[in-house]
């Protein structure tokens, strides 16, 4: 059985690398005998992964401006308002790796929140008119997100796995009868213990992540972000930790933290990771913190899957789902719009310092099940590809 997972940003998200390495994992385990392929647009990023085949290049390509094709294209889009066939010449790359596959696994786990991609439509008709398996994997999307061309290309996978009960509910309710609840695969990720940094006090350092997402989204959020640090270094005792997760070009953490970081160093309690780890060892560092606060969910999912009290700078539905799993509520996991208030970004860390022994032991009882549920992923692929 050869599988394609495909619609990966690049592991300089680290977040798209947990995603590939837990995926690969899960389903070697249910079926032993699949031969794993990854398609990337940013191949170069993923070299050091473990168990593919290969890994190709999934980046779209210009059409050349004086071949017959970018006429046959321009016709069609001019007197059809179609553009079908040129976004088939663009996607050639990936196009050309659906003849010899068996499945296709969409591992960008929210596209869907993205708004809409034609080119993400077009590659799915291709898969499909060819009679491949379309499974979308480990999916988190809102209900505001949910267009009606979202919905009719929804419609075409054959399988659905949600990764926490929001999105689940959401598409039952749209009339999507195909999809199935897990939880998302990070839960099972790795972790690898690299030696502690000058200045980490061992049980007693919180790590931040910030990202530029977040900032795009509520540019007041940095400012409040400024004032929490402050709060941490003035009423504890504690080593900040400054976390980057994701440093693609166009949304880099390490920009902003390094900002942090240079503010904040005189004081001797701040730290910054280096932009170079993998996400195992971002998972490592992670892992021996006392706490974290953080915007990137696969570097929150790093911190609860190690028992970690973790505040969430919540920015769509996969943060509110995840901590309702967990808890049973969305338990400290502030929206986009809260972000920019410092007294409320205060007030959650106040609220996770004081129940700090209460949350670990939530934690202990909750992640054992996500990890469960994690696993089942690759049983019910595995059950619906032997149908």
């Amino acid at each position: 059985m050869k599988i394609m997972m495909f619609l990966h940003s690049g592991s300089k998200n680290r977040g798209c690398e947990a995603l590939v390495r837990s995926c690969t994992q899960i389903v070697k385990k249910s079926n032993p005998d699949a031969t794993l392929y990854l398609a990337s647009h940013d191949p170069k990023s993923d070299a050091h992964l473990q168990g593919l085949e290969y890994v190709c290049d999934m980046n779209s390509s210009k059409i050349n401006k004086f071949s017959p094709a970018y006429l046959i294209a321009a016709i069609q889009f001019k007197v059809f308002k179609n553009d079908s066939y040129a976004l088939r010449k663009m996607n050639h790359k990936i196009l050309s790796e659906i003849p010899k596959m068996d499945v296709f696994l969409s591992i960008g786990g929210d596209t869907y929140c993205y708004g809409e991609q034609a080119e993400r439509y077009e590659i799915n008709r291709c898969i499909k008119k060819a009679g491949k398996k379309l499974v979308l994997w480990g999916c988190s999307i809102g209900e505001e997100d949910l267009t009606p061309n979202n919905l009719i290309d929804l419609k075409t996978f054959d399988l659905i796995i949600a990764r926490e009960s929001l999105t689940y509910a959401m598409l039952v309710s749209k009339g999507i009868t195909n999809v199935k609840l897990c939880a998302d695969g990070a839960f099972l990720l790795e972790k690898e213990e690299l030696p502690l940094p000058q200045g980490w006090q061992e049980g007693n350092t919180i790590g931040i992540n910030y990202s530029p997402l977040v900032y795009s989204k509520n540019p007041n959020s940095f400012a409040a972000i400024q004032k929490l640090v402050e709060h941490i270094l003035e009423t504890t005792t504690m080593t900040v930790a400054f976390t980057p997760h994701v440093t693609e070009n166009h949304t880099n953490d390490y920009v902003f933290l390094t900002q942090l970081f240079e503010q904040y160093k005189h004081t001797d309690r701040v730290l910054l990771l280096p932009d170079t780890l993998n996400a195992i060892q971002y998972k490592g560092y992670i892992a021996r913190m006392r706490f974290f606060i953080g915007a990137r969910t696969h570097a929150t999912i790093a911190a609860y899957s190690n028992t970690v009290p973790t505040l969430v700078l919540g920015y769509s539905v996969k943060s509110k789902g995840i901590a309702k799993d967990l808890f049973g509520e969305e338990k400290l996991v502030l929206s986009i719009d809260e972000l920019s208030d410092s007294h409320k970004l205060i007030a959650k860390f106040e609220e996770m310092k004081s129940e700090e022994i209460a949350i670990k032991s939530r934690l202990e009882i909750g992640v054992p099940k996500m990890k469960i549920l994690a696993q089942e992923a690759g049983q019910i692929l595995q059950a619906f590809l032997k149908k």
